[in-house]
């Protein structure tokens, strides 16, 4: 394996690579400057992800990320101005890496500060990052996230569909997706098929392609009854995406000090799978501490 910069961290399972994290990127401002996991792989080494891709360069790996946070945009790109539509404004925030709590090839949780231009910490979080190999063909990868607000007033939390933009409920935990050979499969508990899945709420999410030699799948599973509540953003055209999202055609307000948690679990499998199987592992995912 090559040097990496220090600013990226690689996680390992059975002593394979399966994901690097950059925890420190250098990306320009208009892409909203965060930390990401990319490149993530199968354990036969297939990647399952893009960043800074020809389409929607601001989209990068697997992220936290949120449209818009007070007016400040944390997902990079334009912004969805209601009674105009997207625009490009200078209101492009950062989130910045502040401490570290753990660090391992496995395990990872460090604190962050989300910044808004004029240097003001909004948001103060706390992430923790693990892989948990699950056989010879899968492994786990956990995302969890403590966001507080750390200003003396209310923090409104809004998706373009808040305001206005139909569809658009997304912000928060966020994957994008590599280019595929093909169609792509969807399978959840409410459809099959991206219409059936957008927007609803389900208790897991699968999609599966084909790249690097073969087929692949991302399984996505909240992992604790909150995120579970949250609805599901899904997209198949154009680019391949799916999220979580904490905010969908409501606001989210946040009371000075005032804490939500996140927790996504995302399993990484080479080949397809059944919708049944996929229940299965769904279920075991979420029964695991």
């Amino acid at each position: 394996m090559a040097d990496l910069p220090h600013t990226t961290a690689v996680l390992r399972v059975d002593g394979r690579d399966v994901a690097q994290y950059v925890w420190q990127p250098s990306l320009p401002l208009s892409s909203s400057p965060r930390p990401y996991l990319h490149p993530v792989r199968t354990l036969a080494g297939r990647t399952v992800t893009d960043a800074l891709p020809d389409t929607h360069p601001h989209q990068l790996g697997i992220s936290i990320a949120a449209p818009n946070v007070d007016g400040c945009n944390f997902w990079g790109g334009r912004t969805w101005v209601a009674g105009h539509g997207p625009a490009w404004l200078d209101n492009h925030g950062t989130q910045s890496h502040h401490r570290w709590l753990r660090h391992t090839s496995t395990d990872i949780a460090h604190t962050l500060r989300w910044v808004d231009p004029h240097h003001t910490t909004l948001l103060r979080e706390q992430r923790t990052i693990t892989c948990r190999g699950l056989g010879a063909t899968a492994w786990s990868l956990g995302i969890r996230t403590e966001l507080t607000n750390a200003t003396d007033r209310p923090l409104v939390l809004r998706s373009p569909a808040a305001q206005g933009r139909a569809g658009a409920g997304y912000g928060g935990f966020f994957w994008r997706g590599p280019a595929v050979a093909g169609a792509t499969r969807i399978l959840s508990p409410v459809g099959t098929d991206v219409h059936a899945v957008h927007g609803a709420v389900a208790s897991w999410v699968a999609v599966t392609g084909d790249g690097d030699g073969g087929a692949w799948t991302v399984l996505f599973v909240p992992a604790d009854e909150t995120t579970a509540a949250d609805r599901w953003f899904v997209r198949a055209r154009d680019y391949l995406g799916v999220g979580s999202s904490i905010t969908w055609d409501r606001p989210l307000v946040l009371a000075p000090e005032q804490t939500i948690t996140r927790h996504i679990v995302a399993v990484v499998l080479d080949g397809e799978l059944s919708p049944a199987t996929a229940a299965d592992l769904a279920r075991g995912v979420r029964s695991t501490p």
